[in-house]
């Protein structure tokens, strides 16, 4: 029986990269021949399109699966407003709950081998008064994948990223350097000032991409050294 993994992705802010780079993890992984699902458990903006309404960062995810997962398993809150999403949802007088997010990723484990869950903005957006995406990230207890946006501020956002992980007491499985400002100054002294601060690997560096694809961005990643990465020993640290 194929050993299940699962890992959750973050990012330093929203705008950097997350869902392309849980697409490209998702790829990876179905190139294992595994069956492998994506999550986005809270989406906030979304369009009718098609009978129905659409979130790009949950339609992303689910065509990079190679499993076919229920949208209410996938995005089990689908919001309309492009906002913070505890704004969106109160906005359509809906409450997000833990429980409930909690009860559909059980649910997914069950439908697949491998698992990518993708987070909201950064870190510790709010979902409810008494509820963010770092408690979400702790009640599934999964290694945590984050994404650096490169760009000038990227350094501070990244370090107190990692320490608010670590504070949770989860793991930084590893870390991806995402090209998002084609202008920044002085990239490769950036990139290296964060692999020497953040005690996780860093998995690759991204540049900008003409067409980004989740196989393309896939081929600049190295996963192979995540903790349960598919045909890895078990004991992989």
């Amino acid at each position: 029986m194929t050993q299940k993994c699962a890992y959750f992705v973050t990012g330093t802010d929203t705008g950097v990269g997350k869902t392309l780079m849980s697409s490209a993890l998702l790829y990876a992984m179905a190139q294992c021949n595994i069956r492998v699902a994506g999550m986005k458990p809270v989406s906030a903006g979304a369009i009718f399109r098609d009978g129905d309404w659409h979130n790009d960062d949950t339609d992303c995810l689910t065509a990079a699966s190679n499993v076919r997962i229920p949208a209410e398993l996938v995005t089990p809150y689908l919001v309309r407003e492009a906002a913070a999403p505890h704004i969106a949802a109160a906005l359509e007088g809906v409450k997000i709950d833990s429980l409930h997010l909690q009860a559909c990723y059980t649910a997914l484990t069950g439908l697949a081998d491998a698992f990518v869950v993708e987070g909201v903005g950064g870190f510790r957006v709010p979902l409810a008064d008494q509820f963010d995406t770092a408690d979400l990230a702790r009640q599934l207890q999964l290694p945590v994948i984050m994404v650096v946006g490169m760009r000038l501020g990227c350094l501070n956002h990244a370090l107190l990223t990692a320490e608010a992980i670590a504070a949770r007491g989860l793991t930084l499985a590893g870390w991806i350097a995402n090209s998002v400002d084609i202008g920044m100054q002085h990239l490769p002294a950036n990139i290296d000032a964060l692999a020497t601060r953040l005690h996780a690997p860093l998995l690759g560096y991204v540049p900008q991409l003409a067409q980004p694809t989740a196989d393309l961005v896939a081929a600049h990643l190295d996963f192979t050294c995540l903790p349960g990465w598919p045909g890895a020993p078990a004991d992989l640290p």
